[in-house]
């Protein structure tokens, strides 16, 4: 299987930024690591391994890009307000930088994404708000509501990354329109999941909004952790 690992300095982070692509050929699709997970959580934790075959075949190509979350949400040493400002820069690093490499690779202008636990928020979170740029996106296991990581401070930029809040809202019809005819998205998650709650609530949003979805409640046990995850890697992109 091929296996790339890249790194380069972000300017608009102001830092080195790290990520790893497997695969030669195929559409892409960008993975975001779990909370303050790093690029190379993905592969360790067998998800790579579990539909190889994709990679080696030239079917697909993973992309699995680091994080800034220790910077943003999680850092407690900053005011909330700069820790979602953080996130934004994050975002525009994805769109300036990640983008234009994997057009690079491959010639279309969108992709999938994916992520487990906080990496389904992330990747839910940047299909909604780039329909243009994202076909598909799968998340495993997760949570979409930022406010706990908010310590009471709200505002706009706050609103604008938190799906739960501002998709009842949108009245934007290029915006549900492009989900409506562009974009498949799967909320995968398990009977015993911590985050079957969110997965519910936020299926429920899109469906008041008429916009198409696939709520997958596993049974069998299936809670919130890589074993089960691989399983659903398996159904999603074997």
């Amino acid at each position: 299987m091929n296996r790339e690992h890249h790194t380069w300095y972000s300017q608009r982070l102001g830092r080195d930024m790290e990520l790893l692509v497997f695969g030669h050929a195929g559409p892409p699709v960008v993975v975001f690591p779990t909370s303050m997970g790093r690029f190379f959580d993905y592969e360790d934790r067998g998800m790579i391994e579990a539909v190889a075959s994709q990679y080696e075949e030239g079917n697909r190509q993973a992309i699995c890009v680091d994080s800034v979350d220790a910077e943003s949400w999680y850092n407690k040493s900053v005011h909330p307000r700069e820790r979602v400002l953080r996130h934004i820069v994050y975002e525009d690093y994805l769109i300036e930088e990640v983008a234009p490499f994997l057009r690079s690779r491959y010639d279309s202008h969108r992709f999938a994404v994916t992520g487990c636990s906080f990496g389904g928020y992330h990747a839910v979170n940047f299909a909604l708000r780039h329909p243009s740029l994202v076909n598909y996106c799968v998340s495993m296991g997760g949570a979409f509501d930022i406010h706990q990581f908010l310590d009471g401070h709200y505002d706009e930029n706050c609103y604008f990354q938190c799906p739960p809040d501002y998709l009842p809202n949108l009245a934007d019809e290029s915006y549900l329109d492009r989900y409506r005819r562009g974009l498949r998205m799967v909320l995968a998650t398990g009977e015993d999941d911590i985050c079957l709650g969110e997965n519910v609530r936020l299926s429920g949003i899109l469906f008041d909004k008429n916009i198409p979805h696939e709520l997958d409640v596993w049974g069998d046990g299936t809670g919130h952790d890589w074993p089960w995850w691989q399983r659903m890697a398996v159904k999603f992109f074997g």
